[in-house]
């Protein structure tokens, strides 16, 4: 019988996959030769994939149905994992990325329609919670199979094509029905900046900070001079502080008079964490990975809290519409910052990526700044805040309904 624990089972095979590929490719690029602007390049590329497979997938589900879709996005991204062990230049893996950013948001689509059917109404938000613990947790996990195996040859890259194959196991063999359809979003921004600045700013800028930390992050490491177990326990140490610090900053923001000072203050302290990296990372790992948790802790907040922010300030009928906007925003904002992360690294080094960040969540923090300054009317906190990565504007739905009266429903978050 088909399961909520087994589909969750599938998720994490599907992410422990994705968590060692990106790292792989980053390491292995850098034992390549390519230079940092153009492994920058290669690693937006999956994010220009992500931002397409957006559009084109739910046509896909619709017409063969959501359980020949998986088969199709899992059997393409696993073989574009063997792929890129074949053909290793730039210009080949970025074709490979976009292949597999397109089929990876179609992948997590299909889970997370399936997990909204699947929930009941009151259980939805716990399972939201479990869907990402599963998330953070698959993601650490697939850091440290970076050590099985030479990052020269070619098993590792045959691990995560096993990884993103086991992944369609368990909706294979499911019997239910298929979930609800989904739907393309569309991006309409103008009215809600005027509703949201702050939020809006929120979404594109943790989308250059997190997706340079994404495509760069293993590289700036291996060029800090880590062997592969230290390129593990930086990037781990960094989700693991996205994962473990979200919760009591979600608390304080849903207790906050005003989510913009919240928000403020922990782009200004993921700032202030990036500075403290580039200055004294290469000086000694213990210090480096304490300035990633840090780092992870404030900087994965800020999406989730710039949803909640929006929201705030939105109707029901409008909140569904604004996390569809903001989740492609900062898919735009992803799909940039690496590009822009490898051509200054390519010219400063790996603490450029350092600087990269400082610099673009500095401007974040100082634009909440002169919002409040200028703008000091805020409603109070009225959404509540979520705990995630970047997911699909299917998971908007498995919040609605939630811990809320039926009447009024309006401060649901994605």
């Amino acid at each position: 019988m088909f399961s909520l624990s087994s589909l969750l089972l599938g998720v994490a095979f599907l992410l422990t996959g994705t968590g060692l590929f990106s790292t792989l490719l980053a390491v292995r690029g850098g034992l390549e030769g390519f230079a940092p602007n153009v492994l920058g390049l290669v690693m937006s590329c999956y994010f220009v994939g992500y931002l397409v497979g957006t559009y084109i997938n739910p046509r896909i589900i619709q017409r063969v149905g959501h359980i020949r879709a998986f088969a199709i996005f899992a059997a393409l991204a696993s073989s574009t994992a063997v792929i890129h062990s074949l053909f290793v230049s730039p210009l080949a893996w970025g074709a490979l990325r976009v292949i597999t950013g397109a089929c990876m948001v179609g992948l997590y689509t299909v889970v997370e329609s399936w997990l909204n059917t699947q929930a009941a109404p009151e259980q939805r938000s716990r399972v939201f919670a479990s869907y990402m613990v599963v998330n953070f947790s698959a993601l650490t996990v697939g850091q440290f199979l970076l050590a099985l195996y030479p990052v020269s040859g070619f098993q590792l890259f045959g691990i995560v094509a096993i990884l993103l194959s086991l992944s369609l196991v368990p909706v294979a063999l499911t019997s239910i029905a298929q979930p609800l359809p989904v739907h393309t979003p569309r991006l309409s921004l103008q009215a809600l900046y005027r509703k949201a600045p702050v939020g809006i700013a929120g979404a594109f800028g943790s989308g250059l900070a997190l997706g340079a930390f994404w495509g760069l992050g293993a590289a700036a490491a291996q060029r800090f001079g880590y062997a592969e177990a230290g390129v593990a326990h930086f990037m781990s140490v960094t989700i693991v502080g996205g994962a473990l610090l979200q919760w009591p900053i979600g608390r304080w923001s849903d207790g906050s008079l005003d989510r913009r000072r919240v928000l403020f203050t922990i782009t200004a302290g993921a700032a202030m964490a990036a500075l403290a990296g580039a200055i004294f990372g290469a000086l000694w790992q213990p210090l480096l990975l304490l300035v990633m948790f840090a780092f992870g802790g404030m900087a994965f907040a800020i999406y989730p809290i710039s949803i909640a922010l929006t929201n705030d300030r939105l109707t029901r009928e409008e909140i569904q519409q604004s996390s569809s906007s903001l989740l492609l925003l900062n898919g735009v904002g992803a799909a940039i910052g690496p590009a822009v992360a490898g051509v200054v690294m390519s010219h400063l080094g790996p603490r450029a990526l350092f600087v990269h960040f400082a610099v673009v969540l500095g401007a974040l923090a100082a634009y909440a700044l002169w919002r409040l300054s200028t703008s000091p009317e805020a409603p109070a906190a009225t959404a509540t805040f979520q705990a995630m990565l970047r997911t699909t504007p299917e998971a908007e739905h498995m919040l609605e309904d939630d811990e809320e009266p039926p009447v009024e429903q309006g401060g649901r978050t994605l």
